[in-house]
């Protein structure tokens, strides 16, 4: 639709009211179902594991740091925790704005997790987990926890509405998809869950609401609903992932639904991508369950291994990296007592010293972190 911003007048695009007509030939059906399956095998796998924790930390933390990767964050889950647990240092300016923008990404899924035992996934949440992950940190200026109000649009960095890729829809018409998005959310409907996830994240992406963080907030939305609609009893889910290794094509598909309708292509490559990362996680899930029963089946088999040891040794799955005034404080002993623990820990393989530091020395289970997948490009 055209639309004037000074005395020019320029084109925006405004999505139809989901959800779209869509054909679900032989190929499509069955990759929904390989999709269904996996997702119904992580689903069992996280009901039925006795120490819930042991997945959600890390796994809330690599989506936030793949999610943020695609926006072009450098963070990595090292960087993450080292941060959480007050062990950043003197890193760049740069790289420290990156990590509290991942940290703040974490902050707005934990928040959104809780919220939902309460509140239905509406525009009222939306705005509440955009304030959360904007808080302080570069994109703040825009507007935190507000729709917009001016005109935004997608393409190369410091271009105009001249030469740009996509133009979402003028304020006025933005309001009223928002009204008909949130109507879809809580409709019945006759497509399957994973399709209509599918149909949700487009549409979200291209009405485009926030000033920044559209891109984080609809992939945050994703885990949450599918927590929402109980098809997984914790968010171990994330399409962040998937999408950052085909990061073409998820900009090349999401723009081509737009400009001819591509819903059947959008949709496949978001059921692959379900497919693919319940498998990852399925896989990811089994090596950190195995990796904790072997390390305490080990300890245990020494006659002097202690409760205390065991229970740090749980508390590394949800934060990997460790000191010894934390590990003092969270275990409630003497500081000589932590320090013992974690030698052990090191003796064992275990744990790790952060090589760079001297004083306050920061210890890492590299493992685990393996496990999720860290890495710097």
């Amino acid at each position: 639709m055209p639309f004037g911003q000074g005395q020019a007048t320029y084109h925006a695009f405004v999505p139809n009211p989901l959800p779209p007509n869509l054909m679900m030939d032989t190929e499509f059906v069955r990759i929904l179902s390989d999709a269904d399956r996996a997702l119904g095998e992580l689903s069992g796998l996280g009901r039925m594991m006795p120490n819930q924790q042991l997945l959600i930390g890390p796994f809330i933390r690599r989506e936030a740091v793949l999610s943020s990767r695609i926006e072009g964050a450098q963070a990595i889950l090292a960087d993450l925790y080292a941060y959480e647990a007050g062990q950043f240092g003197m890193k760049s300016p740069a790289l420290e704005a990156d990590v509290r923008e991942v940290h703040n990404y974490v902050r707005a899924m934990e928040y959104g997790l809780e919220r939902i035992k309460t509140l239905p996934i509406s525009l009222r949440l939306l705005r509440e987990l955009h304030a959360h992950l904007m808080e302080g940190v570069r994109g703040a200026r825009a507007t935190p926890g507000e729709f917009r109000r001016s005109q935004n649009w997608i393409g190369r960095p410091g271009c105009t509405l001249n030469d740009t890729t996509y133009v979402p829809p003028p304020v006025a018409e933005m309001h009223e998809t928002l009204d008909a998005f949130e109507k879809y959310l809580h409709a019945e409907n006759e497509y399957p869950p994973l399709v209509r996830l599918a149909f949700i994240h487009y549409q979200f992406e291209a009405v485009h609401p926030f000033l920044d963080g559209n891109g984080r907030i609809g992939r945050l939305l994703i885990s949450l609903l599918l927590v929402h609609w109980n098809l997984l009893p914790l968010p171990l889910l994330y399409l962040s992932a998937f999408f950052e290794r085909h990061r073409n094509d998820y900009y090349d598909l999401l723009l081509a639904v737009s400009e001819r309708g591509a819903w059947r292509e959008w949709t496949l490559y978001f059921l692959r991508g379900v497919l693919e990362q319940g498998r990852d996680a399925i896989d990811k899930a089994k090596r950190l369950q195995d990796l904790q029963l072997g390390w305490r089946q080990r300890l245990q088999a020494s006659p002097r291994t202690s409760a205390r040891l065991l229970q740090l040794i749980d508390v590394l799955f949800q934060t990997p990296t460790v000191t010894t005034p934390q590990a003092q404080k969270i275990l409630g002993v003497t500081h000589r007592s932590a320090n013992q623990i974690i030698e052990r820990l090191v003796k064992e393989k275990i744990l790790t010293a952060v090589p760079e530091q001297v004083r306050n020395r920061e210890f890492v289970a590299q493992q685990i972190l393996e496990v999720m997948g860290d890495y710097r490009d």
